[in-house]
């Protein structure tokens, strides 16, 4: 491989004059033509045209000290060496035109000449790959060593420096621990979508799109990953948060976009709404597959152009936000009817995780437990836990196929709240346990009870009681799924494992024919 070295022209440090004594000071771009070690068959000499007479010197000194290597000149027009956009745009010309040889050649580009701007600009290309090499530095030599000083070559692939490498992955462990609000998860499936998060939410700026169940963390995921970009410094502005479900008419446009003085009956003040107010910072439309399709559609420009229209004003605004939205329904879906619009949903859907509901990860119910009665502890100022025996009674009902946690995490959240706070001294007994499965079990069984009423209105015929019971805790999966291969995975959540391989929607498909029903139909009857 050849050795080839782009360099910018050192205007003071490489021009020491025109007669003999230049070759009794150091030379940066000299220097790197004089190491025994290091051997450059080729120097890419980058200069403003009025320096034509001190590059040519020291092509000159080069072909004496070097004369395998080959200089080769480049004029760059920098209007302001020590302006940044000039002087990017100009290094940036010159990379895309340069006829690269990576299969023959290894380029190196030194940064120790040139404005600090320059050597910036250097660097930056290099780091984003318009520079296809490593970083070579040259010192000055030390009191008694060789004129030619030293260099050092650096290499922009982190992962290369074990220690660097080693911190990278702390770091990375920290920021997806934190977004998990300090739980040691077991999901495996979590853990592994979490971590990605981690590395999109600090690396990107586009927007994320979170989907799941109701009460499956989606706030509490989108807070977590603002306060995680803020901390590395990330987002100087707020987090904004909005239900979209709340959003109606002309209130809808105002709040997201804002409003002029008189821009409807009642606007009497200017509002500015809620995408100027997450400027700088992170904007969180929960339930977006609630807004309107006007709305949706002034949206899309908003995070495309960073530009909108206040509702009532005639001169546009701006706001540099990062969006992440969050639904429980099925956006696709709704692009098929009608409802949402394509080009958004392609829009927002670069980065899209599904939550999965609490049942999804009964492995992990131990220590959101822990981490539910931490929080209270922390609220109430009092120390609250289980006795042995009944933290296990707990723990074996909230697994049983009838614990099927309608609201996922929120309803963890409020069971643990009560029996934290009817604890005496502290200490959740077997009694207080067994009351609040009691309620658990009234409650769900309320919910079984309203679905199996819905069940007569999509039923054709009488049905025997057993059918009956055993439909609608299917109807109920359904409902709460967003297509029949997801509720077919939380149906035949154990059989499937013994398969090889399976078509679980199939199997839900054929259940649902012997009533006359389809999937869709049970999927949408809640909604109607």
């Amino acid at each position: 491989m050849k050795t080839v070295v782009i360099s910018l022209l050192g205007t003071i440090l490489d021009n020491r004059g025109f007669n003999y004594s230049r070759w009794e000071r150091w030379r940066p771009t000299l220097s790197l033509c004089q190491h025994e070690d290091l051997v450059v068959e080729r120097l890419e000499l980058l200069f403003q045209k009025q320096f034509q007479n001190v590059a040519e010197q020291l092509t000159d000194d080069i072909k004496t000290v070097s004369p395998e290597t080959e200089v080769r000149h480049h004029w760059v027009n920098f209007a302001d060496p020590w302006d940044f956009e000039s002087v990017y745009a100009e290094l940036l010309d010159f990379a895309r035109s340069y006829p690269f040889n990576i299969e023959q050649e290894e380029y190196q580009l030194h940064i120790t000449t040139g404005t600090h701007v320059g050597q910036i600009c250097m660097y930056l290309l290099t780091e984003a790959r318009y520079f296809p090499g490593r970083l070579i530095q040259t010192s000055p030599p030390k009191k008694n060593e060789a004129l030619a000083g030293h260099y050092q070559i650096i290499d922009l692939d982190l992962s290369k420096y074990d220690q660097l490498a080693s911190r990278f992955a702390k770091e990375h462990q920290e920021g997806a621990h934190y977004l998990k609000g300090g739980i040691e998860t077991r999901n495996p499936a979590f853990n592994k979508m979490i971590e990605q998060v981690e590395k999109v939410a600090i690396r990107s700026q586009e927007p994320i799109l979170l989907t799941g169940p109701s009460g499956s963390g989606k706030s509490q995921l989108a807070r977590r990953i603002y306060q995680l970009k803020k901390k590395r410094g990330q987002f100087p502005g707020a987090l904004v948060e909005v239900n979209c479900a709340t959003l109606r008419g002309d209130n809808a446009m105002s709040a997201l976009f804002g409003h002029i003085k008189g821009a409807f009956t009642g606007a009497v003040n200017v509002r500015k709404g809620l995408l100027a107010e997450a400027d700088n910072g992170l904007l969180f439309l929960d339930e977006i597959g609630e807004l309107g399709l006007d709305e949706q559609a002034m949206l899309l420009r908003a995070i495309e152009d960073k530009r909108f229209m206040p509702l009532g004003s005639d001169k546009e605004t701006g706001s540099r936000f990062q969006l992440i939205a969050g639904t429980n329904r099925n956006l696709f879906a709704q692009v098929e009817q009608g409802r949402f619009r394509e080009d958004l949903l392609a829009r927002i859907n670069l980065w899209s995780y599904q939550l999965p509901s609490l049942q999804q990860r009964l492995e992990d119910l131990d220590a959101n437990i822990d981490y539910e009665l931490e929080k209270y502890s922390q609220k109430t100022n009092t120390l609250v836990g289980f006795n042995k025996q009944a933290r296990e009674h707990y723990l074996h009902f909230a697994r049983l196929p009838e614990a099927t946690w309608n609201s996922n995490f929120r309803d963890l959240n409020a069971s643990i709240t009560r029996m934290a706070t009817l604890a005496d001294g502290g200490r959740i007994t077997m009694a207080v346990v067994a009351d609040e499965i009691q309620r658990l079990r009234q409650d769900w069984r309320s919910i079984h009870q309203s679905t199996s009423t819905g069940i007569e209105n999509l039923l054709e015929g009488p049905v025997d009681l057993f059918d009956q019971l055993q439909l609608a805790s299917v109807i109920q999966i359904c409902q709460s799924s967003k297509t029949a291969a997801e509720a077919g995975r939380k149906l035949f959540n154990v059989s499937r494992l013994n398969k090889a391989s399976g078509n679980d929607s199939h199997r839900l498909i054929q259940f649902l024919n012997k009533f006359g029903l389809d999937f869709k139909t049970v999927n949408e009857s809640t909604k109607k």
